[in-house]
């Protein structure tokens, strides 16, 4: 069995799960965990951050239930409005990263959060993905070099594909996979415990 992690990282409700999903990973180092890109903002629903009205409301219903912070630089973007969250970019930074350390992909998507939602940095710039690499001991270089080669592109389109197939419709979501067998422990808002409960009914 692995656990199969399908988020977005503009996606708020994705940042509020991180450290639920941190917590799973260091209680059940048995799994192995990928993450997988979803589309969120792609296509006509690239636009100002402005259009969508809902994100402050959201945020705060986000804080509250997970204890996640916002930091200020991201306040500053959406105050402005003019942000464009771009999840095919996100996904190419996400693939990079990925490809440079398969094995540490949940804290990786996990500082692609915190840079955007506590730095307000935008996961469309190369010099986010070569700071995240930097601070994770990565090679730097590598990483803002594969963003623009097509073996990233396709890693990302496959992402979004998956996410498809697997019938994942909102992030983030939380799979557990076994031969032919697949069971969602998580959809949107989850404690460790709750996951836990479930992990408990199915292995």
């Amino acid at each position: 069995m692995k656990l199969l992690y399908v988020f977005d990282a503009y996606c708020g409700w994705s940042y509020g799960f991180a450290p639920t999903l941190a917590e799973i990973a260091r209680r059940h180092p048995e799994l192995p965990a990928e993450v997988v890109s979803g589309g969120l903002f792609t296509g006509a629903r690239r636009v100002p951050i402005r259009e969508f009205g809902y994100v402050q409301g959201s945020n705060a219903k986000i804080s509250e239930l997970t204890g996640v912070r916002f930091g200020d630089a991201y306040q500053r973007l959406i105050a402005d409005g003019s942000f464009v969250m771009d999840s095919e970019a996100a996904a190419l930074g996400m693939a990079a990263l990925r490809a440079a350390a398969p094995d540490r992909a949940v804290d990786l998507a996990a500082a692609m959060q915190e840079a955007f939602y506590l730095d307000g940095l935008s996961l469309s710039d190369p010099a986010t993905y070569r700071r995240i690499a930097e601070a994770a001991g990565l090679d730097a270089e590598a990483v803002v070099t594969a963003l623009r080669s097509p073996a990233t592109r396709a890693a990302a389109e496959a992402d979004f594909r998956r996410s498809r197939e697997l019938g994942v419709d909102g992030f983030p979501t939380l799979l557990a996979l076994g031969g032919q067998r697949s069971a969602v422990l998580a959809r949107g808002h989850a404690t460790a415990d709750q996951v836990d409960r479930l992990l408990a009914v199915i292995r």
